[in-house]
C-alpha cells in the first residue's frame, strides 16, 4: 500500500487507524457514484482514501472529486489488487471501515474480508451472492468476533430497503407475538451490472450455493425457543397490494431472516416472504418466463458469457435515465390481531440510491453510536435505527402507509 505522498502510517488491530473509510473499487461505475456522494456529504474531518488497481484511474477520479471539493486534491490513493492478500491486509490494518464494490465477490472478495476479520476492521460490501455470504460466515465469523470486526454484507439495494424496511415494520407491530411480513417491490429501473452479474453467478453456481448453505447450517448455532424463517412461495394474486406477486430469487429474504434470528423484537415465530409486485397478468407471466430462461441460460457457459457481455459490472445508465428511475417496497405486516402497511421508497435503486445507502452505511459504522456487535451481522443488527435515520435525512422514505393501492 502507498499513498501519493508516501506518508508513514501506523496500523494493526490495536493501533490508531490512519483512515476512517477506505473505498475499494472506487473507479468502477458504482464506486465513482459512492466517491462523489462522499465528496458531497462527508462530514468535516473525514479521513478517507480511494483504493483500486489502476493509479491512472484513481488520479482521474480524484481530479473529478476535486471539482466537487477542492480540498480533496490531496485525497490519498491506495493500490489494491484482489489477489494480493498482503496488500489487502495492509489496507485493512490502516482503516476503521473498508467498503468494497469489487464483485462478483465469490471471485474477488475472500482475501479482503479475511484481512478485515483478522485486523478487527469493519467491512462493507454490495454483494447479492448467497454463496459468498455463507462462505464468509463459515470462514471468518468466529475470527471477526474475536477481533471485534463487523462484517456487513448487502449494503445497497440488496438488501437495505428490505432489511431495514422489515425492521421498521416490526416496530409498528405488537411485541412478543408471532409476526408475518410480506414485502412487494416495484421499480421502473433496469438491474445494475453488478446485480445482473451476481444473479448470473448465483444461477450458474446452484450446487455450490446449496453446499455453502448446508455448511453454514452445520456451523450456525440453533435458535432455541424462537423461530425465524423465509420460505419461497408460489406466484399468487395478492389482494393486500392489488397486484400479482412473483417470488424473487434474491439474497434479501435470507438477510431479513438473519436479522430476525438475532433480534428478539421480531417475536417468537417470524416469517418473511418477498415478491415482485406486477399489476397485469401478462407482464407477470412474461417476467416469470424470462427469469426461468435466464436461470437456464446461466447453466451454459457460452450463453452465460454472452449474457455477461450485455450488462457488465462497472457500466451503467446515464444520469438522465437514472433521474427517471424509482423504486417502492410495500410491506404488509400481521401480528397480535393487527395489520400494518409500510413503505420504503426512493429514486434509482441500482445506482444512485445504492451509492447513497452504501456511503451512509460506511459513515454510520465509522461515526454513530451503535449496538455492540461483531462477526457477520446484518444492517438491521449492526446499524438499525441509526442507519434508517441517516437514509431518511438523505431522502429515502420510510413511512407507515395506507392499505392496497
Amino acid at each position: 500500500m502507498g499513498t501519493e505522498d508516501d506518508k508513514a502510517v501506523t496500523g494493526g488491530a490495536g493501533a490508531a487507524r490512519t483512515y476512517d473509510i477506505v473505498l475499494v473499487g472506487a473507479t468502477g461505475f458504482v464506486g465513482t457514484l459512492i466517491a462523489e456522494y462522499l465528496a458531497e456529504h462527508a462530514p468535516d474531518g473525514l479521513r478517507w482514501a480511494l483504493a483500486g488497481r489502476s493509479a491512472a484511474k484513481l488520479e482521474r477520479l480524484r481530479e473529478r472529486l476535486t471539482r466537487i471539493d477542492p480540498e480533496l486534491a490531496g485525497l490519498p490513493l491506495l493500490h489494491a489488487e484482489a489477489d494480493d492478500p498482503a496488500g489487502l491486509r495492509e489496507i485493512a490494518e490502516h482503516a476503521r471501515v473498508v467498503a468494497t464494490t469489487v464483485g462478483p465477490y465469490i471471485t474477488y472478495g475472500q482475501d479482503l474480508v479475511a484481512a478485515c476479520a483478522e485486523a478487527g476492521t469493519d467491512y462493507l460490501d454490495l454483494t447479492g451472492e448467497p454463496e459468498f455470504v455463507d462462505l464468509t460466515y463459515v470462514r471468518h465469523d468466529a475470527r471477526a468476533r474475536e477481533t471485534g470486526a463487523r462484517l456487513v454484507h448487502a449494503c445497497g439495494f440488496d438488501s437495505i430497503p428490505y432489511d431495514l424496511g422489515v425492521h421498521f415494520t416490526v416496530q409498528q407491530l405488537p411485541e412478543g407475538v408471532p409476526l408475518r411480513v410480506d414485502g412487494y417491490v416495484r421499480t421502473n429501473a433496469a438491474p445494475s451490472g453488478g446485480t445482473f452479474a451476481s444473479a448470473l453467478t448465483a444461477f450458474a453456481r446452484g450446487r455450490q450455493t446449496a453446499a455453502a448453505a448446508r455448511d453454514r447450517r452445520r456451523h450456525e448455532p440453533r435458535l432455541v425457543g424462537r423461530r425465524a424463517y423465509a420460505p419461497v412461495s408460489a406466484p399468487r394474486y395478492a389482494k393486500e397490494v392489488d397486484a400479482w406477486a412473483l417470488p424473487l430469487p434474491t439474497v434479501d429474504p435470507q438477510i431479513v431472516q438473519r436479522s430476525a434470528r438475532a433480534l428478539e423484537r421480531y417475536g417468537p415465530d417470524f416469517r418473511y416472504r418477498q415478491y415482485a409486485a406486477v399489476k397485469h397478468l401478462p407482464v407477470a407471466v412474461g417476467g416469470a418466463a424470462a427469469l426461468g430462461a435466464l436461470a437456464t441460460a446461466a447453466q451454459l457457459p457460452p450463453a452465460r458469457r454472452w449474457l455477461s457481455d450485455r450488462v457488465k459490472p462497472g457500466e451503467g445508465p446515464s444520469a438522465e435515465r437514472r433521474a427517471r428511475s424509482w423504486f417502492s417496497v410495500r410491506f404488509v405486516g400481521d401480528g397480535g390481531g393487527q395489520r400494518v402497511y409500510t413503505e420504503v421508497a426512493g429514486g434509482d435503486p441500482g445506482y444512485d440510491e445504492t451509492a447513497k445507502m452504501f456511503a451512509e452505511s460506511a459513515l454510520c459504522l465509522a461515526f454513530d453510536e451503535l449496538p455492540e456487535t461483531s462477526g457477520q451481522v446484518t444492517t438491521a443488527v449492526a446499524m438499525g435505527d441509526a442507519l434508517r435515520a441517516r437514509l431518511v435525512a438523505a431522502g429515502i422514505t420510510f413511512r407507515v402507509a395506507r392499505g392496497p393501492r
